[in-house]
Formats: C-alpha cells, structure tokens, sequence
C-alpha cells in the first residue's frame, strides 16, 4: 500500500465517513475509528471538536493540503465580498487538481495532484505542473496527447461511481475539460455532508 492510499485510508477511518465516496473505504466495512481504542464508545463532540472535524473533513478532502496552505486559502476566502464559507469552497474547486478530479481524468483527488505535478495537464494550451493552480471562468484543462493512453486515465473515465458535476463542461473523447464557472457549496458533488460554516467559525476562534 501506497503512503497516499494509507493516508487515504486514515483520514477516512478517523472520520468515521466515506469522505470520497469510493466502494473500497475502510470504513464501508468498519465505521469506528481506527487503533487499538476505535471501537470505543463515542463521546459527543464539543463545539470546538465539531468545528475542527469539519474543517479536518474538508482539509483532507482535497488531497494533501496542508494547515498552512489550507489556512491561506482561507484568508482569500475571508477578504473576499459575500459568505466566507462558500467563497472557500469555491476557491478550493477552482485548484487545478480539483478540475482535473471532477473531469474524471484520474480516480482520485491524490492521483490528480501527481498527474499535474508530472506534467499531464494544459491549461488553455499550457502545460502546467502546478496542483494549486486556480483556474478561472472559461479556462480549458486538457490531457496532453502523450498521457492520454495512461491506465490511470483510461480507469478513470470508466468510473461509475461519480458523475461529472455542471459547472465542469468534458468532452471525454478529446480529453478536455472546460471550467464553466465558480460552484457555490450546492452545487458541488461531495459524497457526504460538508459543512464550511464550521470551518468559519474555528478560524474565527483560532
């Protein structure tokens, strides 16, 4: 097993959710946490637990984030005009690893981290190896000729556990992706309940 696909494993054991929705998550066989005290009864969660549950949920959703790099995005998210909470979920589906997930041109949100990185994507003809690259309004992520044939990406597209969402246009026969616009919280897919009203309020207090 991979380092990523342990600490894949891990953050969705310690939830106790299948945070991406994928048929092998631990937890579909075992909901309580992991180790040797996982199984214990669960003590209700304090304000401040609740609030950092959240944000460690959606922090780990999108890969490898760190608290520094996740905080920053936050404080994009916070001097921006409107809801905090929804600026950040935008911000964060903006990232080009996200766009490259949500096309479905690789399984997983660790994958599309590496598969930019390595230098797979364009960007309105492009290439760029930056996963934290934010895309805007119009912009065309495509697959380079070369990476197309890629068992990663021919898996990917086959995948029936998730759908394309609305605000991603994919022609999959080309292997291009159009970032139509900027998803509010409805409108993005996630596989369990996100809640970025809790990620404000931990900010808030720490």
């Amino acid at each position: 097993m991979t380092k990523r696909t342990s600490a894949k494993h891990k953050i969705d054991r310690r939830m106790g959710e299948n945070i991406w929705g994928r048929p092998k998550s631990p937890v579909n066989k075992r909901e309580y946490g992991p180790g040797q005290h996982g199984q214990r009864r669960k003590n209700k969660l304090s304000d401040f637990g609740t609030q950092l549950r959240a944000k460690q949920k959606l922090k780990g959703y999108y890969g490898d984030l760190t608290e520094k790099q996740f905080r920053k995005i936050y404080g994009e998210a916070e001097r921006v005009k409107g809801d905090t909470g929804e600026n950040l979920i935008g911000l964060l589906e903006r990232r080009l690893d996200a766009i490259v997930y949500r096309a479905k041109f690789v399984p997983t949100v660790f994958a599309a981290r590496q598969f930019v990185n390595h230098g797979h994507v364009t960007v309105n003809g492009q290439r760029v190896n930056i996963a934290s690259y934010r895309c805007k309004e119009g912009d065309v992520i495509a697959v380079r000729d070369r990476s197309k044939q890629l068992a990663i990406v021919l898996e990917a597209v086959s995948l029936a556990e998730r759908d394309v969402p609305d605000y991603v246009e994919v022609d999959h026969s080309k292997m291009t992706a159009t970032f139509l616009r900027t998803p509010t919280l409805g409108d993005v897919p996630y596989p369990v309940v996100m809640e970025p009203n809790l990620v404000v309020e931990y900010y808030a207090k720490n």
